[in-house]
């Protein structure tokens, strides 16, 4: 009995040992594969016999397999802006381009914690592999609207239109004009100052809002006050709006904004010191400035000076380039100087990612042995955050694998010398006969 344990732990020895030289074969062959994450064999004793006290029995020796996806690789810089990391525990949600293709509603979701993705021929990023990165689409603003969180269901493959044209248009506008204060007092002509600001309408057309500043000529004194009209050539040159704009005469806060006052358009909001003008196509903040600050239209002894006039929107412009920020937002880039969100990456977690179930090309299905997932924002959460231009190295350390491929090599060599030296005995036992 006691020989013939000796032989079946022998035997179990060098399976347990052809099973870690397996793993270590694995995280050999692996060590330059991006993403990967080694695995690793424990070994576990088996007593086949209780607390005797006369003979042994040798139970053997038996092993468990582990890939151990909490342990992350370095990462490195590459010159691709969707070449993507999680510098954390999270991982990003990807399909196969089978489903997409295929127009699958309820695409299968596996995990990834790195790739490289670049445009098809139809603009959906994916890898060399077929793996297609999904995300939550923006809408038409940039943002994200509400989307579940515990569920894949909102996610879709994230593709871009490289041919496509967009509008921009303005939405904000900054006036920042001197206004001479010498023609509000008494016996000036009245004379009105006008500007043209021009804007784009949301067909990116060129429009244009004349504002003009027409002085109020007191009988005596200054009157530090002056009507704003403003007429937009999308409406036909009709009037938007007409606003007093009364001046601070004071010490303190002389040449500022009093008070604005709305004859007719929208109401002034002293908060932000702007004014929402309702033009041919939609809306546009105006910026006056703030009651009492001196950044914004002024009325001081000088000339008549539009110095300061910004807006945004821009022509029609093309997509020249994307860019993945750390919060996981894909922005396009235009070639009018300005971007814009188009998709939100969103960065998976789970409470056991190592009990995660491994596939290939370093992917990772939800398991029961992994709990429930849940959809954080990159840098929310103990996610981590999402980087462009980067890669995961394997996790692998070539010098600690070929270490324990010497000791697993001594091992199985023992294990056998263990199974001769067995032969040996029941080879003498055996001469006893003759």
């Amino acid at each position: 009995m006691t020989i013939s344990s000796s032989l079946n732990a022998g035997v179990a020895g060098l399976n347990a040992n052809a099973n870690r030289l397996a793993t270590i074969a694995d995280n050999i062959a692996n060590s330059s594969t991006y993403g990967y994450r080694r695995a690793q064999t424990d070994f576990h004793s088996v007593v086949a016999q209780g607390n005797s006290t006369v003979s042994y029995a040798a139970g053997g020796v038996r092993t468990t397999n582990i890939r151990l996806i909490d342990n992350s690789g370095p990462l490195v810089g590459t010159t691709n802006a969707t070449d993507l990391a999680v510098s954390g525990r999270g991982f990003l949600p990807v399909s196969t381009i089978g489903a997409i293709s295929a127009a699958d509603p309820t695409p299968p979701i596996s995990l990834v914690t790195t790739g490289s993705f670049r445009p098809d021929a139809n603009g959906i990023l994916r890898t060399d592999t077929g793996l297609v990165l999904m995300g939550w689409p923006a809408n038409n603003d940039g943002s994200i609207g509400n989307v579940p969180r515990d569920s894949m269901a909102g996610l879709q493959p994230v593709q871009l239109n490289s041919n496509q044209f967009v509008a921009s248009p303005t939405t904000e506008m900054r006036l920042g004009i001197n206004l001479p204060a010498s023609e509000t007092r008494a016996g000036e002509s009245g004379a009105s100052h006008e500007v043209l600001v021009g804007y784009y309408g949301n067909l990116s057309t060129s429009e244009s809002i004349a504002v003009t500043f027409t002085p109020t000529v007191p009988a005596t004194g200054a009157s530090n006050t002056w009507t704003m009209t403003l007429r937009d050539s999308a409406s036909n040159d009709a009037i938007i709006g007409e606003y007093t704009l009364q001046f601070d005469g004071s010490q303190a806060a002389g040449g500022t904004l009093a008070s604005v006052t709305a004859v007719s358009g929208g109401v002034y909001d002293a908060t932000t010191g702007t004014i929402p003008l309702t033009v041919g196509g939609g809306t546009i903040s105006l910026d006056v400035g703030k009651i009492g600050m001196p950044n914004g239209m002024t009325q001081l002894s000088d000339s008549f000076s539009p110095s300061d006039i910004t807006k945004n929107g821009s022509p029609v412009a093309s997509l020249t380039s994307v860019e993945v920020d750390e919060q996981g937002k894909l922005y396009a880039i235009y070639d009018q100087g300005f971007s814009r969100c188009i998709y939100q990456i969103p960065v998976v977690d789970v409470p056991n990612p190592n009990g995660l179930t491994a596939l290939s090309d370093q992917t990772y299905e939800v398991s029961s042995a992994s709990g429930a997932f849940y959809l954080w924002d990159a840098g929310d959460g103990p996610t981590g955050s999402v980087l462009g231009f980067s890669r995961e190295e394997s996790a692998t350390d070539v010098a600690a694998e070929l270490t324990s491929l010497i000791q697993t090599q001594r091992a199985y060599s023992s294990n056998a010398k263990v199974i001769q030296t067995v032969d040996e005995m029941l080879q003498e036992t055996t001469n006893i006969k003759r």
